[in-house]
């Protein structure tokens, strides 16, 4: 590997670290102008001064904020995220089983909106300009125009109202078959597959169309190459860059769309997780599911820009 592309690596990386850095700024000092007093929230409007007061004192929350936000900067790096206000435990306990479950979401998510949004980007570049592409485009199209919450309530409608096929929430806890797992996950995933598989097609085939029309791709199909042959030996290997930043930053919508999906689906994860605590105004819960989506989103982003440079071979 090249000196230029390890620089261009290290650069990658250092500008992620830094970006984490100012998102954890903006995230503590956010939610520190939430509305409303902590300690007066969780006494209640009967609490004394004296008891308000105490609880301040006891949380820190008298501290000045420049104060607060480097200690729990200094948490964060250690991995320690502080102490829910409302339960009294570690934020990392709270965090711990919803994490896992909000990871198997997206895990499931990410196997099938995958393979079916390449399979449907690339074959809509194969035939370009066919009624087969128009009808990939103007579905994807369709689908980028509706919200996440209006996909999961048309799901609700659906499959749950009309057909009765499938439960309206998504109890993770019910779950004590195979077959009981497939619906508890069905509508999630369904509507997340919606949400991340259409804008990763369009991306997808844009990178294709843009490599079939080089001049090395065109002297490939002229010498008698047939088309599936030109996409996947001659186009589809130089476009590895544009797909692979196409995938992630597709998948990167699952930081908003499980928000939405896990609050509509009542779906135990992480996302649910932070808003009961903005409900709550449980500060560190709330900057800690905010500081895990943040980093999952530039750990894709990072990761699809360092992929994109080794595999483009002018930069090797």
């Amino acid at each position: 590997m090249s000196p230029y592309v390890l620089n261009l690596v290290g650069a990658r990386l250092l500008i992620a670290a830094l970006t984490l850095l100012i998102v954890s700024f903006a995230v503590f000092f956010a939610t520190a102008m939430l509305p409303g007093d902590t300690a007066t929230i969780l006494l209640g409007q009967a609490a004394t001064p004296e008891a308000v007061a105490g609880l301040r004192t006891a949380m820190h929350l008298d501290e000045p904020a420049f104060i607060r936000f480097m200690r729990w900067l200094a948490g964060l790096a250690t991995g320690d995220l502080g102490t829910s206000y409302v339960n009294n435990i570690a934020v990392a306990d709270l965090i711990g089983g919803r994490f896992v479950n909000t990871m198997r979401l997206a895990g499931v998510t990410t196997l099938i909106a995958v393979p079916l949004a390449l399979t449907l980007g690339i074959t809509a570049a194969m035939f370009r300009g066919s009624l087969y592409d128009r009808i990939v485009t103007i579905g994807t199209i369709g689908v980028i125009s509706v919200p996440e919450f209006m996909i999961a309530t048309a799901a609700v409608l659906i499959f749950s109202v009309y057909l009765k096929w499938l439960p309206a929430l998504s109890i993770a806890s019910d779950v004590t078959s195979i077959g009981q797992m497939l619906k508890i996950y069905a509508m999630p995933v369904i509507t997340l597959t919606f949400v991340v598989s259409a804008q990763m097609i369009r991306m997808t085939r844009a990178a294709v169309v843009e490599t079939i029309d080089t001049p090395y791709v065109e002297a490939a199909l002229l010498k008698g190459a047939s088309r599936p042959r030109m996409v996947l030996r001659h186009a589809l290997p130089n476009a590895v860059g544009p797909i692979v930043n196409a995938i992630a930053l597709s998948l990167s919508y699952l930081v908003g769309g499980v928000i939405i999906v896990e609050t509509i689906f009542n779906y135990p994860g992480v996302a649910k997780l932070m808003v009961d605590g903005v409900e709550t105004r449980d500060l560190p819960l709330i900057q800690s599911c905010a500081m895990i989506f943040c980093f999952g989103y530039l750990l894709l982003i990072t990761l699809a820009d360092i992929i994109a440079i080794l595999a483009n071979p002018r930069l090797r």
